[in-house]
């Protein structure tokens, strides 16, 4: 049987020294290679902010150091990614000795640990101490009898360097904010996109959209909830192939398409019908997946068609569930000739919820989807008494994707 490795040691005694912060920037935790490099103890650092212990050198006006860490950890608060920094020049203050700093130059790279609902729990804050290597080349080696020329040529050396170094962390930082801009324009488009306005006559649906974590953080996801008078109300969701604002466009054409569609046809299958022959002329929709479910209140009737997509869950007030999957036919334009869509339908019983959901919710690389839809129908099982808006952050939370994953999420949760 396997030995348990001991990570408490193995943290401590691992070479390179790491500091770990909670998400407040407070010194969680510190391993003994950390203390040697700076000189401190556990009890000078562990729950002090970190620049509150290390705070820049107020004898240097051009120190930096705490701006640039700074930007690096909330980076890494906000993305959820790592963050390799360039070359530092942080001074630290001297034990002992108040208003007194040591030189000292590092490179950092922050890495964050995502708890239990997808969140950064931590960051592991890495340093390796350089300023014995910078310091040597600063003075140049002894014995020669070149050392002027050589102490000239290593300042120019250590000055070209650090130049270049400053040069590309400027320019990564200029790329970051053209990111963050294009990425605001997209996320702006995308939500114009998903407006629903016939969703504010619903008190009892839930709708949540969680765009795909990197890349510009849209993709081609949808939901749409329609009124059809006098007692009918459609939903869909959908997926297009891809991310991006293209994927995106996409999204916007095939939704309209659908909502048309709906309110123009009785029945879900002629609208997928009509949409997969307008999928056909539009450039990078062929291969979206989308489901479509009408509920007539009167007959307490669920009708449904789906395209390729992840099967709806009714889920009845007992816990016990249901699976949507008697209609699905491949995604649109899949087959090369027209052929008419399935269609089927279940009775639902009031106080039952339907949930609809794209495949960003129930996949994992690595794990197959039955798995992913098992867990899904568990966490609705147990919480279906709660109310919708509730319901769908609970699922989020407990299916590990509060903060988001790879790809993006849609999600409608209905109160029959």
């Amino acid at each position: 049987m396997a030995s348990r490795v001991d990570h408490t040691a193995l943290f401590a005694a691992t070479p390179s020294p790491y500091l770990v912060l909670g998400p407040d920037l407070v010194i969680v935790d510190v391993n003994r290679a950390y203390l040697a490099a700076t000189g401190r103890t556990r009890e000078d650092l562990l729950g002090r902010h970190i620049f509150t212990a290390f705070p820049d050198n107020p004898a240097d006006p051009d120190a930096d150091g705490v701006r640039n860490l700074g930007a690096s950890l909330h980076r890494v608060l906000a993305t959820g990614r790592p963050d390799t920094m360039a070359l530092q020049k942080y001074d630290i203050p001297v034990m002992g000795r108040p208003g007194v700093f040591e030189e000292r130059w590092w490179s950092p790279v922050n890495t964050p640990v995502a708890g239990p609902d997808g969140q950064v729990a931590y960051i592991i804050h890495r340093v390796e101490d350089v300023t014995a290597f910078v310091k040597e080349y600063g003075a140049g080696r002894p014995g020669g009898g070149r050392a002027e020329e050589s102490l000239k040529e290593t300042h120019a050396l250590e000055a070209e360097l650090y130049a270049r170094a400053r040069e590309l962390e400027r320019l990564n930082e200029e790329l970051r904010q053209a990111h963050t801009r294009e990425r605001e324009v997209a996320v702006l488009l995308q939500e114009a996109m998903l407006r629903v306005p016939d969703l504010a006559h619903h008190r009892d649906i839930a709708v949540r959209y969680l765009p795909a974590t990197g890349s510009l953080n849209v993709c081609g996801d949808w939901y749409d909830v329609i009124d059809i008078p006098p007692d009918r109300l459609a939903v869909s969701v959908g997926d297009v192939i891809g991310h991006g604002l293209e994927a995106a466009a996409v999204m916007g054409m095939l939704r309209s398409a659908l909502s048309a569609a709906i309110r123009a046809l009785e029945r879900p299958a002629q609208a997928l019908e009509v949409l997969g022959l307008y999928a056909r002329s539009v450039e990078g929709a062929l291969g979206t997946t989308a489901v479509k479910a009408v509920v007539d209140t009167r007959s307490r009737l669920i009708t449904y068609s789906n395209a390729g997509h992840p099967p709806p869950m009714l889920i009845h007030a007992d816990g016990g569930c249901e699976l949507l999957d008697q209609a699905t036919d491949p995604p649109l334009g899949a087959r090369p000739q027209h052929v008419p869509r399935p269609q089927a339908s279940l009775a639902y019983r009031p106080g039952d919820t339907l949930v609809l959901y794209t495949d960003g919710l129930i996949e994992r690389r690595d794990q197959d989807i039955d798995v992913g839809l098992d867990q899904l129908e568990r966490v609705l099982g147990e919480f279906v008494h709660l109310g919708t808006e509730e319901l769908a952050d609970t699922v989020l939370a407990r299916m590990g994707v509060a903060g988001g994953g790879r790809d993006d999420i849609a999600l409608v949760v209905v109160r029959l």
